[in-house]
């Protein structure tokens, strides 16, 4: 019966998992292949090889979810239409996307501006855009805890630190010392979160 195309299809529609349980030619077979990436993008890791670089394929499966990115196949994943296009609902996707549009200011500036996303996205960048003030700030405005992810030297820009602290108080820990012996900082991060005051320096601690 797992032979039977009709019934097959059926089951796609139900439930795009059962793809794995599917012989070796229908997992080549574009008909059934699309009915369960539509049901659920991330069966897309079922399908056969071929059809993992089907931009129609795995446009369908990134539409139903862009994690699906993780299954798609090189070409797909080097395409910068499509990575800007998913890391705009999925921000952390952009773990998925090719180490050169890591690299690529649009699409992370895509990834970490997404508001829908409480992950951590920044730390999926390169090591070069993690010290691009804009990029760490629209990272900030999401996700306070992102500072952990920025590039050293911003860890000690006042402005950055405050960004961060004002949307998570707790953000304070990613900080340098510097900061954490700021007032200004540190009365913005105990505003947002009390318990903060556990990594504010200890000079300020007894003032």
């Amino acid at each position: 019966l797992r032979k039977d195309k009709e019934i097959v299809l059926a089951a796609m529609k139900q439930n795009g998992n059962a793809l794995e349980y599917t012989n070796d030619n229908l997992k080549k077979n574009k008909e059934i292949v699309f009915a369960a990436v539509k049901q659920n993008g991330v069966a897309l890791q079922f399908a056969d090889e071929s059809l993992k670089m089907d931009r129609e394929i795995v446009i369908e499966a990134l539409n139903s979810n862009g994690y699906a990115l993780k299954y798609a196949g090189e070409n797909i994943k080097k395409d910068k239409e499509v990575a800007v296009t998913v890391v705009k609902k999925y921000g952390s996707a952009l773990e998925f996307a090719h180490y050169s549009l890591q690299n690529d200011f649009k699409v992370v500036d895509a990834a970490v501006s997404n508001q829908f996303s409480f992950d951590d996205v920044l730390k999926y960048a390169s090591d070069s855009l993690k010290k691009n003030r804009k990029i760490v700030l629209s990272a900030l405005k999401t996700n306070g805890s992102e500072l952990e992810f920025a590039a050293e030297n911003l860890k000690r820009d006042k402005e950055i630190v405050l960004s961060a602290v004002h949307r998570d108080g707790a953000s304070l820990v990613y900080s340098d010392e510097t900061m954490k012996r700021d007032r200004d900082v540190v009365l913005a991060a105990v505003k947002n979160y009390g318990p903060s005051l556990e990594y504010v320096h200890w000079e300020l601690k007894k003032d």
